[in-house]
């Protein structure tokens, strides 16, 4: 990745799972568990290569509506996801963190724990900042910020009641971190499915037409070097 202006966040919708699965003939959450190793390649390459942030859609708001046991197996690759690293955190430079609404009484206790114990040990990590999107919603998280925004302007012994989008954006899931400067969904589909609707405003954009668990580290540097090239104004001229 030489002489390649590389983007400071990345933000990832993992699409395509369940159609790998469907497509080899396996359950559905054959093709979470292959698409969770394809993670951990992207993960570890990103970190390599000096991505600062990267932020994938693991789970949203959503899927809780997907059956029983496809939710069940999704909550068990969490855990050992969240174990896995739990025990090398002593040896990668990874910051992990997650988004979401992470108290919601949907998410087992036991996954709750881990999430916050793997946020701990790795708080003053100093490499990637590893964001997962978990039981995320984007329109859910700009009310949860509208609500988190009104109280500390309530609370505000100054008397200062004016709202802004600064304002706004630090009460967000994603404070002090920058914007994703380009976001890449897999499968072919061309939406961003309330995923960081307020964070990718001037994002770029790129579509891969291969399916999760066929993405490859040669991929996502291919969309790198795509955003790249890519010109951007941010609403003004050239």
């Amino acid at each position: 990745m030489e002489n390649i202006k590389l983007p400071v966040h990345i933000a990832v919708i993992m699409d395509g799972n369940g159609r790998w699965a469907k497509e080899h003939n396996l359950p559905r959450n054959e093709g979470h568990r292959k698409g969770t190793k394809v993670l951990e390649n992207i993960i570890k390459h990103a970190n390599k290569i000096g991505i600062k942030y990267l932020t994938v859609y693991a789970f949203s708001t959503e899927n809780w509506s997907r059956p029983q046991n496809e939710v069940n197996g999704l909550m068990k690759l969490f855990m050992k996801y969240l174990d896995r690293n739990i025990k090398k955190a002593m040896r990668d430079d990874i910051k992990f963190n997650a988004i979401g609404d992470i108290d919601s009484p949907n998410i087992p206790s036991d996954l709750k724990e881990k999430i916050k114990v793997l946020q701990e040990i790795t708080k003053d990590k100093k490499g990637l900042c590893f964001n997962m999107a978990f039981n995320y919603g984007g329109r859910d998280e700009i009310i949860r910020a509208c609500k988190k925004m009104m109280t500390e302007i309530s609370l505000d012994k100054t008397g200062n009641s004016e709202i802004t989008e600064a304002l706004l954006s630090s009460c967000l899931d994603t404070a002090n971190q920058p914007d994703p400067d380009l976001m890449i969904r897999t499968s072919g589909e061309m939406r961003t499915s309330n995923f960081m609707p307020w964070q990718l405003t001037y994002s770029e954009f790129y579509f891969a037409s291969c399916l999760w668990p066929e993405f490859t580290v040669k991929e996502f540097d291919k969309a790198i070097e795509e955003y790249s090239t890519r010109k951007r104004r941010f609403g003004k001229s050239e």
